[in-house]
């Protein structure tokens, strides 16, 4: 059994994979504003990646007999001052998550936790690739500057992203 404390951490923990979805579809539809489809398929499809994150979460507490309290999620910014700012902020949004990450893994330890380590093991995998891919992005944004066609080129680019395979969300056996 998980102690309250891990129980409310991983709830928060959820909240936070749920509103970084609900950030990401926000940004998604400013890019479609913009015309920028292939950042706003980029954007989406993070978006679909973060409620993947939310529902393992989910999951991991439903097989552990803890109780899954869902949360107010606050309204997302829907205004941005370009493109490039929408992936800034998508870096800030990603370093944010890791830092959550962090401390809920340090929780669990201290809180002998240890199933949640494991669980949460692979989030700190995965976020040391969603931070390196925002900074990539925000890095091809540097450079590119207001070239308009180099812009188009990202955009193009950013609109073949493929769904991604496998993976798990602990999803119980039908």
């Amino acid at each position: 059994m998980l102690s309250q404390i891990v129980q409310d951490a991983l709830n928060e923990q959820i909240n936070t994979e749920f509103s970084s979805s609900y950030n990401y579809l926000a940004m998604s539809a400013y890019c479609e504003n913009q015309n920028f489809r292939g950042c706003a398929h980029w954007l989406r499809m993070q978006s679909d990646e973060e409620h993947m994150h939310a529902l393992k979460l989910y999951h991991f507490m439903i097989n552990r007999s803890a109780k899954v309290v869902l949360k107010e999620i606050k309204t997302p910014q829907s205004q941005f001052t370009s493109i490039p700012q929408v992936f800034q902020d998508a870096l800030a949004q990603e370093l944010e998550v890791s830092r959550r990450i962090d401390h809920l893994y340090e929780l669990a330890f201290k809180e002998k936790a240890f199933a949640a380590l494991v669980e949460l093991q692979w989030f700190i995998s995965e976020q040391t690739e969603e931070e390196r891919t925002a900074r990539d992005i925000v890095a091809k944004f540097e450079l590119v500057k207001n070239d308009p066609s180099a812009l188009l080129d990202l955009d193009r680019e950013f609109g073949g992203r493929a769904a991604p395979t496998g993976g798990s969300t602990n999803t119980p056996a039908t």
